[in-house]
């Protein structure tokens, strides 16, 4: 289950009508997702500067924008491979600048407690955030619908940019440290679920297909038993052959 599938039916109700202008007026879903990366790269550089809840704000905009591009597709029936690729692609790009920049603001800023535990943190979110995206994307890519978790981006981006919004990075940054932990923490469990979700389900798989490819075998034994031999026609034996 994720932590954010309680929310999404009022969320995608109260956009409604924001993603039917965008599609009347003519918006591509992949300039929906440049801006919304343009607004994590930013924020990720905001973060840097140590302007804590301006970029907590500007990731929660590109969060939206994220959500956005994918129903301004397919209600406007303008899904296509490349879109899913580049969309998927640039999501990376901004999970791993977000905490970039918020591994550089522990890095420089005065009076930061734990500094070199918490980048250590920094860098293993960015590890866990790409190994969740990869298991599921590798997954997909097997022949399953590999949403499983308790921390996919959606979770992370709402997460880190709500808790940055209201609380900012808190007493000597433990606050922004806390909540890198528990995110790089859950990004871990979500890929150990994934794990876990494919090694179950691609045995059903590999067994489905084991059992289809013993009754192709079968089927194809049986018609070799009844249909009958050709005829064999032999030369017709020339006498001067023989040397007769």
């Amino acid at each position: 289950m994720k932590l954010t599938s309680d929310l999404e039916k009022p969320f995608y109700t109260a956009v409604g009508p924001l993603v039917g202008w965008l599609i009347r007026s003519g918006v591509r879903p992949n300039t929906i997702t440049t801006i919304g990366t343009g607004l994590v790269l930013i924020s990720a550089v905001v973060y840097a500067s140590g302007h804590i809840r301006i970029g907590g704000l500007l990731l929660l905009l590109s969060g939206v924008a994220d959500t956005l591009d994918g129903q301004v597709a397919r209600g406007g029936a303008m899904v296509t491979r490349f879109g899913a690729f580049y969309d998927s692609t640039l999501d990376r790009v901004g999970d791993g600048a977000t905490f970039i920049g918020i591994g550089a603001f522990l890095l420089t800023a005065p009076d930061v407690a734990y500094r070199t535990p918490a980048v250590i943190l920094c860098m293993v979110a960015i590890l866990g955030s790409v190994l969740v995206s990869y298991a599921r994307a590798r997954a997909e890519g097997l022949g399953l619908d590999c949403k499983v978790g308790i921390a996919q981006r959606a979770e992370r981006v709402l997460g880190l940019g709500l808790a940055s919004l209201v609380f900012g990075a808190g007493r000597h940054a433990l606050l922004l440290e806390t909540i890198v932990g528990l995110l790089a923490i859950a990004s871990i469990i979500t890929v150990v679920q994934r794990f876990v979700y494919v090694h179950k389900h691609a045995g059903q798989l590999d067994q489905a297909r084991r059992t289809e490819d013993a009754r192709q075998r079968e089927e194809i034994k049986t018609q070799s038993e009844i249909k009958p031999p050709a005829e064999v026609k032999r030369p017709i034996l020339d006498p001067l052959a023989k040397g007769s």
